[in-house]
């Protein structure tokens, strides 16, 4: 079995972890602590901060990740200022009516959320894997499930929001599950049960 480190307390974001990497993986929750600035331009430069700050304060393999929303439209955003789109100590509802309200009379509604994870350890990173699912920007919210941007991210395949469907359903085509998947391929293939590696 491998045993992977996650610098995070969420409790959502750990059982997706567990979901997609599965038995072969034991995922460890470590208290990230001190918060590590992001001050990344990017989601890989902020998963990369996180990855080595963090990574220094385990013996063994850890795993970081940022996520968020990159609207076409807006060339980009909010991109890594997804959480704080309002401004901070938003609420997903505050930023919902931010992204409503610059996105007033757009015709381009197309936008994609994505999810990098950095893979490293003593300070080092081996890897990066990097997930996206594209959809488009409704002009008002629908549904009541899910968190972040979901009740404006309209999902074609679904014919749904990512806010009407089940958490489950949802996680099938998420970001964060295609970037989990690619890591855990990659750890699969790659000898990190050996602590000497």
């Amino acid at each position: 079995m491998v045993k992977l480190y996650c610098a995070t307390t969420n409790a959502g974001k750990l059982r997706e972890f567990r979901l997609a990497c599965g038995a072969d993986f034991e995922i460890v929750p470590v208290d990230p602590g001190e918060a590590v600035e992001e001050t990344g331009a990017t989601f890989e430069e902020n998963a990369r901060i996180k990855a080595v700050a963090y990574s220094q304060r385990v013996d063994g393999w850890l795993f970081a990740e940022d996520s968020g929303l990159e609207v076409v439209a807006l060339g980009g955003a909010p991109g890594v200022y997804s959480a704080r789109f309002a401004g901070e100590g938003a609420t997903d509802a505050e930023n919902n009516a931010r992204l409503l309200e610059r996105m007033q009379g757009v015709e381009d509604r197309g936008a994609r959320y994505v999810a990098v994870i950095a893979l490293a350890r003593a300070g080092e990173v081996a890897a990066v894997f990097r997930g996206e699912v594209s959809g488009e920007i409704l002009r008002e919210r629908r549904g009541s499930g899910g968190f972040g941007y979901d009740p404006l991210f309209w999902y074609p395949d679904f014919a749904a929001t990512f806010a009407e469907v089940s958490a489950e359903r949802k996680f099938e085509v998420s970001h964060r599950r295609r970037a989990l998947d690619a890591m855990a391929l990659y750890c699969r293939s790659w000898p990190l049960r050996n602590p000497s590696t």
